[in-house]
């Protein structure tokens, strides 16, 4: 028989009193919490509860903590994840040598804290911080905390790392199961060696690493509808403890960090849209996860492949470097030779993630320049860098054996310099380079120099009237013939376009002098050309009709937003032609068509299968994510649609055609006179007021979201009474009949739960006021939550087709400019 059960048993003849229904924080040996009575302990301040609860739709009973003070029933600890009671029967109590322990009707132990010490005067008392905790009555020490013993919330002021005096290790453990919180595969928690990592687990494999500790905070200030959260991290390392631990500047906020099965996310609570937003997640992207490119390999999310080898470095299979292959890594192209330290150098590598650190060494004393020496010294000592960057760095990490899990992290990320070894002879073969390199360049500006000065002799003898050719600089609509000019006095220099020209000549022929044969279609900005390039690199051109609706605004903007814009989910631009009055766009081509051609077209019916739909729509989410939040400029696209997403070979999304973006500064809306867009995705405040936010967008992917899983387009569905797809999904989301909205041809039928979710998400993001849809954020947080905890959509805007007679009422004058269903990547014409 357990120990604990003997000594309950041995003590039957005490009397215990049930905590009443009066809030209390405590109990004692004479006190007990039942769940036959639904008692509980409410924290001093009433931020936290702990009782007895259901996981899902399970009918187990578990001992948790949950907030107490929102409406949302969210649970951040639970006692009994291994053992769960299968009835009401369960009793929290404090046995006779002062251990917490729960026990069910047959008097079974389902859990116990093991504390070391023995209380004489026990109380079990939960605190404003959700910690709960066993301590001497009127002393502070905690015998026992569940702080030490997380389940699959971090909570401010709790630690994550080892207690080194008594080998405890405080790690996150995900839920199996929304029914069931024992432990899952993925775990998180600091890997113990010389440089610690924060490190996610999947079983016994590493999932994902984060940045090493560097000195810096990795707080940061975040905004959500007036609710201000500000934390700050802080890194303890000594010969007792080595930990993270963070906490809030401001305590009002409540924020918690969740570890599901798929990656490690953020949380904030948002009174006015009583919901958890959430602000962070990790892994964000592919080049997250760990090791994907092997050693010596660099993730680049933006570039394609998003695996590089490092410079001085190339892939182990030099036929091939697909995605199978990645993983093996690169190889240096210049071995090392340990016998002559004259024949090393250590090249300078910045904006890195530093590699993995189970292979390295640290010295907290150490400069930069003995740490080199330090390095030098060892022929197994591959790189170094400085610990801490604080003050303008100190301290020295070293690293054995190859470099592993490298990416290149963003502008604006905690970064610092990496110094790896390197054969001086690869150096040398550089440095030779860079001078073949310079003396071609001279010879080649000499020359062109001469060729220009010929025309430019005959100007000066004949005074004739020209036209300086310097650079490509969009700021001047003046000179919108021939080439882009701008004068001598070299003024708005910083107005000049960093994009590839591309002269009329080369474009002609890269698609056989625009033949119809080479013709993709035609949408509202002119035709669309498929070309090849001299190099062989598939092109679509994109031509300006100079009787479109669309022009030189367009172009421009276009050129100018997606010149500085770098993502996966995004088309990407080659260059620009703007010679002879023509004005055109030269794109990456995209063979998959457009996302409209696989959903609408009678014949050419496809994706059929609900993982690649899923695919799809998260990497369209992830496109927006980036224009609204990430990118150099917060992107307002304006003219999102199925025609404008665009897929690759491997059904990769791409958001193309930003002729109507818009750059957008603050949080709230901005207005304008003249209205561009797609009828039956423009949102209500805009296609009626001119007015337009980043929630303009959540709209049209709403609809977007809509006609993906029902395989029906928005404007061309009538079901009756002139009903269109949104009012058709509203209608059947109120008779509990949603389900029928599902596109027939999909093969895998994903769960109902998990679709009825993603057609309440496209119903949030459809509602008539801006201010109640989620954010782009918002919803990929959505993605990841339980259905059940989603909050209910009001009636959707636009539930009933409407004419474009009803755009009248407006105030404004609309201009519905952009008619252009044609993508630029359509392989035939329609």
């Amino acid at each position: 028989m357990d120990i604990f059960a003997s000594v309950f048993l041995s003590s039957s003849l005490l009397v215990f009193s049930f905590v009443s229904s009066d809030a209390v924080d405590s109990i004692t040996q004479s006190q007990s919490l039942s769940d036959s009575k639904n008692t509980t302990l409410v924290s001093k301040n009433g931020r936290f509860a702990l009782g007895f609860f259901s996981p899902g739709n399970s009918n187990n009973r578990y001992l948790g903590i949950w907030y107490n003070n929102i409406p949302v029933k969210t649970v951040v600890w639970v006692a009994n994840r291994l053992d769960p009671i299968p009835d009401s029967s369960g009793l929290f109590m404090v046995n006779s040598i002062g251990s917490p322990v729960l026990l069910s009707s047959n008097k079974a132990v389902h859990w116990s804290a093991n504390s070391t010490k023995q209380a004489r005067n026990p109380i079990v008392q939960l605190l404003d911080s959700g910690n709960l905790v066993l301590r001497e009555e009127n002393e502070d020490n905690y015998l026992w905390q569940s702080f030490d013993y997380p389940s699959d919330t971090w909570l401010p002021g709790m630690k994550i790392g080892w207690d080194l005096r008594t080998g405890l290790e405080r790690r996150l453990t995900e839920w199996k199961s929304l029914d069931d919180p024992s432990p899952g595969e993925m775990s998180w928690g600091m890997e113990l060696h010389n440089f610690p990592d924060l490190v996610m687990m999947k079983g016994s494999q590493k999932y994902m690493r984060s940045v090493p500790w560097n000195g810096d905070s990795f707080g940061g200030i975040y905004e959500f509808q007036g609710t201000l959260v500000y934390y700050n991290f802080t890194f303890v390392s000594n010969k007792y403890e080595l930990y993270f631990i963070y906490e809030l500047i401001n305590n009002s906020a409540i924020i918690r960090a969740v570890l599901n099965q798929s990656m490690y996310m953020g949380y904030v609570w948002v009174g006015e849209k009583e919901g958890w937003s959430m602000y962070l997640n990790s892994p964000k992207d592919k080049c997250d996860v760990y090791n994907l490119c092997g050693a010596y390999g660099n993730c680049i999310i933006s570039e394609s492949p998003i695996c590089q080898c490092l410079e001085g470095f190339k892939p182990v299979s030099l036929e091939t470097w697909d995605p199978d292959e990645w993983s093996r890594g690169c190889i240096r192209s210049t071995q090392l030779s340990c016998q002559d330290k004259d024949k090393i150098r250590f090249v300078k590598f910045a904006g890195l993630k530093l590699p993995a650190t189970t292979y390295s060494w640290l010295n907290v004393s150490m400069n930069l320049e003995e740490c080199r020496v330090k390095c030098l010294n060892n022929c197994s000592c591959t790189a170094y860098a400085n610990s801490d960057m604080k003050d303008g760095g100190s301290g020295c990490a070293i690293w054995f054996n190859d470099l592993t899990d490298i990416r290149q992290l963003e502008a604006n990320s905690n970064r610092q310099d990496l110094y790896i070894r390197m054969s001086a002879s690869e150096q040398e073969v550089k440095n030779k380079q860079k001078t073949k390199v310079v003396v071609i360049v001279v010879v080649a500006i000499a020359i062109v120099f001469g060729v220009l000065m010929i025309p430019y002799c005959i100007w000066k003898r004949s005074n004739f009237r020209g036209e300086d050719l310097i650079s490509f600089d969009f700021s001047n609509r003046a000179t919108q013939r021939g080439l882009i000019n701008k004068k001598r006095t070299g003024k708005g220099r910083n107005n000049e376009m960093e994009l590839p020209l591309f002269s009329f000549s080369s474009v002609s022929i890269a698609t056989n002098y625009f033949s119809a044969t080479n013709k993709l279609g035609e949408g509202g900005f002119g035709p669309v050309y498929k070309g090849s390039l001299l190099n062989g690199q598939l092109v679509a051109v994109k031509r300006l009709s100079r009787k479109s609706g669309q022009g030189w605004e367009e172009l421009k903007n276009e050129a100018m937003l997606i010149a500085k814009l770098q993502h996966n989910n995004l088309v990407k631009l080659l260059g620009c032609c703007i010679e002879r009055d023509e004005k055109i766009l030269i794109y990456e081509y995209l063979p998959n068509k457009s996302l409209d051609y696989f959903l609408f077209d009678p014949i050419r019916h496809g994706i059929k299968d609900w993982a690649t739909r899923t695919h799809i729509i998260e990497g369209i989410v992830q496109g927006l994510l980036y224009l609204h939040q990430y990118s150099r400029l917060q992107i307002i696209h304006r003219d999102l649609k199925a025609s404008n997403i665009l897929l690759d070979k491997d059904m990769n999304p791409k958001i193309s055609d930003f002729g109507l973006a818009r750059i957008f500064c603050g949080n709230g809306s901005q207005a304008t006179n003249r209205i561009v867009g797609t009828y039956g995705y423009m949102s209500p405040e805009y296609a009626m007021e001119g007015l337009f936010s980043v929630k303009s967008d959540v709209f049209s992917f709403g609809v977007l979201l809509l006609e993906i899983l029902s395989g029906k387009k928005n404007t061309g569905f009538y079901e009756s009474d002139s009903i269109n797809l949104i009012g058709y999904a509203w209608n059947l989301w109120k008779s509990n009949r949603s389900l029928e909205l599902m596109d027939p041809i999909l093969g895998d039928t994903p769960p109902t739960n998990v679709f009825l979710s993603y057609i309440n998400i496209a119903l949030l993001c459809l509602q008539e006021n801006a201010v109640d849809r989620p954010t782009i954020s918002d919803v990929i947080s959505m993605f990841n939550k339980d259905p059940a905890l989603l909050p209910s959509p009001k009636k959707p805007a636009f539930s009933f087709g409407r004419g474009m007679e009803d755009l009248g009422s407006s105030k404004r004058n609309p201009e519905i400019c952009s008619l252009n269903d044609m993508p630029v990547s359509i392989l035939e014409a329609r």
